[in-house]
């Protein structure tokens, strides 16, 4: 492939411009996403010491809930600080490969994520399916066993997209991201020379993580509403059904959300750029920010607790 003279030979420093179009009210944007950070922050601390301290909570779901918490605090943190540098201080430069650690570690803890959801509705579907198997299938040390699994499987996935634009890239259209974060596809989209490898590899990672996690939780919830529609008292079908609207409505909001980012990065060109953008990073904050309320509004034991820390 020819390279043009316009180029830049592998930068050392790239330029994130935020929400492209939105730059003259980035100022005020950064309020509410300030503001959504630090209340995902609280909100999944507070989670974790209640896991923690509450003995009834040492149960798988309950470990799965602090692993997610664990993962929305460093998923997070890995965006929030450098978005608000960018929106209220004017910090647009980070380093390459700064940004591709940033790269990394948002697409494995995306990866995680995804992964401790379908854990969480395996649980589930063997706690309402096979209720009398359940302690003996989901152990302690299976729990953990998953959690190493889904860390090892995400970082195994994500680093080869590190690699191939490290190693394969070495001249770029230009220095500037049109994101307010380093994500993989803003990042290859700067280079001036062949990306097929690189967008191919991307979707294979999306496609292996999601669309096998997806499934499986999609045929797990298959399951767990056919037995409880065979259920015979309305008592007992209520009861079971409660324990799955909280994860029904995390994964709702973490699949939608990721799909709309995905695909508009792809083939959505007639999208504007800043509703993009916007939704992109918007994408990153709710999970964080929702997972605590939806499972400490919809969670009896957690609710409970609250009430005591904050009475006592």
């Amino acid at each position: 492939m020819s390279i043009s003279n316009i180029t830049v030979f592998m930068p050392s420093m790239l330029t994130l411009i935020g929400i492209p179009g939105l730059q003259s009210v980035q100022c005020w944007i950064g309020i509410p996403f300030c503001a959504m950070y630090l209340i995902a922050m609280i909100g999944n601390f507070l989670l974790l010491i209640i896991i923690k301290l509450e003995r009834n909570l040492h149960e798988p779901m309950y470990i799965f809930l602090g692993m997610l918490a664990i993962t929305d605090i460093a998923l997070g943190t890995s965006v929030v600080p450098k978005m608000l540098g960018i929106f209220w201080f004017h910090v647009p430069e980070i380093y390459f490969d700064t940004c591709l650690l940033q790269m990394g570690l948002i697409h494995t803890f995306q990866g995680i994520e995804s992964g401790i959801l379908l854990a969480m509705a395996l649980d589930r579907y063997v706690a309402i399916c096979y209720p009398l198997r359940h302690a003996a299938i989901f152990t302690h040390l299976l729990v953990t066993q998953i959690g190493a699994a889904l860390t090892l499987r995400a970082a195994i996935l994500v680093t080869p997209s590190l690699v191939l634009i490290k190693c394969r890239f070495q001249f770029y259209h230009t220095t500037v991201i049109s994101h307010s974060y380093c994500e993989h596809m803003a990042i290859v989209k700067l280079a001036a020379e062949n990306v097929w490898v690189n967008k191919i590899y991307g979707l294979f990672v999306a496609f292996t993580i999601a669309g096998f996690d997806l499934t499986f939780i999609t045929l797990s919830y298959i399951q767990i509403f056919i037995t409880v529609f065979r259920l015979p008292q309305k008592k007992a079908r209520l009861k079971a059904f409660s324990t799955c609207i909280a994860h029904i409505c995390v994964f709702l909001q973490f699949y939608l959300l990721a799909f709309f980012s995905f695909f508009t990065h792809r083939f959505g060109s007639h999208i504007p750029p800043y509703i993009h953008i916007f939704f992109s990073s918007i994408y990153l904050l709710v999970p964080p920010f929702l997972n605590p309320l939806i499972y400490g509004a919809k969670t009896k034991q957690i609710r409970i607790y609250v009430v005591k820390m904050f009475c006592s």
